[in-house]
């Protein structure tokens, strides 16, 4: 499974971004996505997951009522919608897939195929 994320760049304290992350595999419905981040000097950080059968989801505390992760199977595709962003959101964001068989994965050991990452600046 290969994964590009884009949607990257730089906005102001308060506003919004999408990302978007792309897969190239046949059985893109099969895995869980997962969208994480890493700041500066910072572990890497699960945000969100969506199981795969997309019927749940998971948010990290820090990000639970401000981003949205959606999936698409038809297209490959997986989201994270980004509201109310904040400067300590400045991190790089990667897409990662799963295929765990579980009901949904949060364990970030279990996702095996990373996107390259995409930068994500917030500036107040």
């Amino acid at each position: 499974v290969q994964l590009q994320a884009s949607g990257g760049g730089e906005v102001q304290a308060g506003g919004s971004l999408r990302l978007s992350c792309a897969a190239s595999t046949r059985t893109f419905s099969g895995y869980h996505m997962g969208w994480f981040r890493q700041a500066p000097g910072k572990d890497r950080e699960l945000l969100a997951t969506v199981s795969w059968k997309g019927g749940m989801t998971y948010y990290a505390d820090s990000v639970r009522g401000r981003f949205t992760i959606s999936r698409d199977d038809a297209k490959n595709t997986v989201d994270l919608q980004m509201r109310s962003l904040r400067p300590e959101d400045t991190a790089v964001y990667y897409c990662a897939a799963s295929s765990a068989r579980t009901d949904l994965e949060v364990t970030s050991s279990r996702y095996n195929y990373w996107g390259q990452g995409t930068n994500l600046t917030v500036s107040s």
